[in-house]
C-alpha cells in the first residue's frame, strides 16, 4: 500500500498557512522594543508628569509657606452711596469705612472712595493698615474705664471679669474685635455716625495705660 497520499497535504500551501499563525504571537509590539517604552513613553514610564518625578515637586512649591505673617482681622463697618446729577441722570459713588486689627493690641481705621463697592472696600482697608495703633490691654479686657471722644461722637469703655462677653454693637464693636478685646462693657453716649462712633472708640482705647507705665512716670515703685 503506498504512503504518498499521507505525506501530499504537508507540503500543499493551506497547511502551511495553518501553521503561520501560531508563530504571530510570539512577535514583540512595536512600542515594547521601542527603548521610550520603557521609562521614557510619557503614558507609562517615570517621566510621566501625572505620576513621575517632577510632580511631587511641583506640589511642594504651590504649598503656603510658614511664616508669611500674622493673619488680620479686616471687617466693614458702613458703605455710604453718594449719588451725583448729572445732565444724563445720577451719577453714583461709594464710600467704605473699614477696621483692620490683629487680635492681639493693633487696630486702625481707614476710609476709601471709588466708583464701585469692591474698589472703595479696597481703598479703606489699605488705608487702615496704614494707620495702625497700638492699645494698652489687660489680657482680654482693658485695665481701666475710660469715655473716648470725637466730634459728636461719645463711647465709654469699662473692664468686665471673664465671661461677660464683649457687649457692644456697630461700629464699636468691630473696632474692639480687631483689637483683641473679648470682655467689655460699652455705651455710646453721643452721635450715631458711624464715623463719629469709631474714631471715639479708637480715642477711647488709645487713653488706656496700664500700672506699669503710671508707676514709670511718676517713679513709683511697682508693687
Amino acid at each position: 500500500m503506498s504512503t504518498e497520499p499521507n505525506s501530499a497535504p504537508e507540503n500543499t500551501p493551506s497547511a502551511t498557512a495553518a501553521v503561520a499563525p501560531a508563530a504571530a504571537p510570539a512577535a514583540t509590539p512595536a512600542r515594547e522594543r521601542s527603548p521610550r517604552g520603557q521609562g521614557g513613553f510619557r503614558g507609562q514610564g517615570a517621566g510621566f508628569r501625572g505620576q513621575g518625578g517632577r510632580g511631587p515637586r511641583r506640589d511642594n512649591r504651590d504649598k503656603p509657606q510658614e511664616g508669611d505673617g500674622p493673619s488680620m482681622i479686616e471687617k466693614v463697618v458702613f458703605i455710604n452711596r453718594c449719588a451725583k446729577v448729572v445732565k444724563g441722570g445720577r451719577r453714583f459713588s461709594f464710600a467704605a469705612l473699614a477696621v483692620v486689627g490683629d487680635g492681639k493690641g493693633k487696630v486702625g481705621i481707614g476710609y476709601g472712595k471709588a466708583n464701585e463697592v469692591p474698589e472703595a472696600i479696597k481703598k479703606g482697608t489699605a488705608n487702615a493698615h496704614k494707620h495702625l495703633v497700638t492699645v494698652k490691654l489687660k489680657g482680654d479686657t482693658i485695665p481701666h474705664d475710660v469715655v473716648g471722644e470725637y466730634d459728636g461722637g461719645r463711647v465709654m469703655l469699662k473692664p468686665a471679669s471673664p465671661g461677660t462677653g464683649l457687649i457692644a454693637g456697630g461700629g464699636v464693636r468691630a473696632v474692639l474685635e480687631a483689637a483683641g478685646i473679648k470682655n467689655i462693657l460699652t455705651k455710646s453716649l453721643g452721635s450715631s455716625n458711624h464715623i463719629a462712633v469709631v474714631h471715639a472708640t479708637l480715642a477711647g482705647l488709645r487713653q488706656l495705660r496700664l500700672a506699669e507705665n503710671i508707676s514709670e512716670v511718676r517713679k513709683l515703685p511697682t508693687a
